[in-house]
């Protein structure tokens, strides 16, 4: 009976779960298939999951149309990379000093910095307009990736997996003769490796679909990122939902691949970082 129970409650869960998911499932797959029909079957009553005849010339209208979706995928890369890169080390770098330095008002500190995540980002637009346009960075790249590579979460993740890890290691890796930056990056980053692959996946999915900063502090055109050429595209094309909807699925399209690739470690760094702090 006790085996019944726990099987049945297994069954269960897995059902209940299978319905969340493909409830979350069901406008990514109505926007797939609507970018694959045409204009007039969009709203067919019954609904036509899969078309008859399959419109590649949507995705074809998208890519080598008047809106230059590769510039924009261009953009987006340089600005999305560039923040990720930079996020990870000087998050990484910052999340060592605060787990293995021991200096006054360390904890203090810390507490400070986090508090910085309660702070909604649209209460910084006007500073950061206004430092950007001195400094000469504004309708430049340089205004989305400078604030991209600073993230109190991604050092709050990583601070909190350098805690869980044993400090024989670096007391034994002194005796060796290692210094600080050494022991950073041939003991702490090849440990770290789950969390730092969230870190990734959490900033690249951040930084690729930043609207608001784009719409902010970039004007020109040959300067768009996809979200913004995106809605650039949506305002000129009216009604064209087959259009719509695969330029929609092309711009998520580097999301699912960096999250699949990466997520086997993603759920681990997360639940590592827990452990201690």
């Amino acid at each position: 009976m006790t085996w019944l129970k726990s099987n049945g409650l297994k069954l269960f869960t897995t059902l209940l779960l299978v319905a969340v998911a493909a409830t979350m499932l069901l406008p990514f797959l109505w926007m797939l298939s609507t970018s694959l029909k045409k204009q007039i079957d969009v709203f067919h009553d019954p609904m036509i999951w899969i078309p008859a005849k399959i419109q590649w010339n949507n995705y074809k209208d998208i890519w080598l149309g008047s809106h230059p979706f590769g510039l924009y995928y261009f953009n987006s890369i340089k600005v999305t990379v560039l923040s990720v890169i930079g996020a990870v080390l000087i998050s990484s770098a910052t999340a060592y000093g605060f787990a293995r330095f021991e200096f006054k008002g360390k904890n203090f500190v810390f507490l400070i910095f986090l508090a910085t995540m309660m702070v909604p980002d649209q209460v910084t637009l006007i500073p950061r307009f206004i430092l950007f346009n001195y400094l000469g960075l504004y309708n430049s790249h340089w205004a989305l990736i400078l604030p991209g590579i600073f993230t109190a979460i991604g050092i709050f993740l990583l601070r909190q997996t350098y805690l869980t890890i044993p400090g024989d290691f670096s007391e034994a890796a002194k005796m060796e003769g290692a210094n600080h930056f050494q022991i950073w990056t041939r003991i702490f980053i090849p440990l770290s490796k789950p969390a730092l692959v969230s870190l990734v996946i959490l900033s690249f999915t951040w930084n690729w679909n930043e609207f608001v900063n784009p719409l902010v502090f970039i004007t020109s055109k040959k300067l768009f990122t996809v979200p913004l050429g995106l809605t650039n595209f949506v305002d000129d094309s009216g009604t064209n939902y087959p259009q719509m909807m695969a330029a929609a699925v092309s711009s998520i399209l580097p999301v699912i691949a960096v999250f699949l690739f990466g997520q086997r470690w993603f759920i681990q760094g997360v639940a590592s970082s827990g452990v201690k702090g």
